[in-house]
């Protein structure tokens, strides 16, 4: 259950893409005052992984926006992941990296805001160490299925809906379809290697997750 606490206006923040070998990682933050707390449930706003189809993610999507008109994403493409990663070598680092740049640009526009959640991965201090100096004014909660609160469910569909939008361009400019997950994309993963090599891959895919040396070798 969402905790009573929540029902002051907030930012929630989500990610998608994380466990995709192809696309990029997204990542949502949206805020949420009382009048949106009790709108989006009422618009059916729930965590994106229990959205039934793409067109469905799409209604959710445009009603979040009109619900909540503060809100940020931001995608790191493929190349700039794959050099994040390799800089910082902690895939929760990166996570928490983003999520706070997420949420401080939302609280460059909403600085009366005093309180954050977001789903909990890794250690709680990496988002904390991460935020600036306006995010670390305010109080963080980070927790397990944070989803369940309003404000992170619309931030999982704003990040869902990007990481879609960018994988279906990313498909196209490589000629190739490009599947969501990573346990059934060898066969695609195959065919941008023989395409392009190693450096096709890091234009459109994950490389640190164990499908390249698959591949590769």
């Amino acid at each position: 259950m969402v905790k009573a606490r929540f029902e002051q206006p907030h930012i929630g923040s989500d990610e998608a893409g994380k466990g995709d070998y192809f696309g990029p990682l997204a990542v949502a933050a949206v805020y949420a005052d009382e009048v949106a707390l009790a709108r989006l449930p009422e618009a059916g706003i729930k965590d994106s992984k229990r959205v039934s189809s793409e067109g469905r993610l799409w209604e959710l999507e445009k009603a979040i926006k009109q619900i909540c008109p503060t809100f940020e994403v931001v995608l790191i493409s493929p190349p700039r992941y794959n050099e994040l990663i390799e800089k910082m070598r902690n895939l929760n680092r990166l996570l928490a990296w983003a999520h706070a740049r997420a949420i401080e640009n939302v609280l460059e526009r909403q600085p009366d805001c005093r309180l954050a959640v977001a789903d909990q991965f890794g250690d709680e201090r990496f988002l904390q160490e991460s935020l600036m100096k306006r995010g670390r004014r305010i109080e963080l909660v980070q927790q397990v299925r944070a989803e369940e609160d309003p404000a992170v469910a619309a931030a999982s569909v704003l990040a869902r809906a990007a990481f879609l939008r960018a994988l279906k361009r990313l498909s196209s400019d490589a000629g190739i379809d490009l599947q969501k997950g990573a346990t059934h994309v060898l066969p695609a993963a195959r065919e941008v290697y023989a395409k392009g090599g190693e450096a096709l891959l890091r234009q459109i895919a994950k490389v640190h997750f164990k499908t390249t040396k698959q591949i590769v070798a």
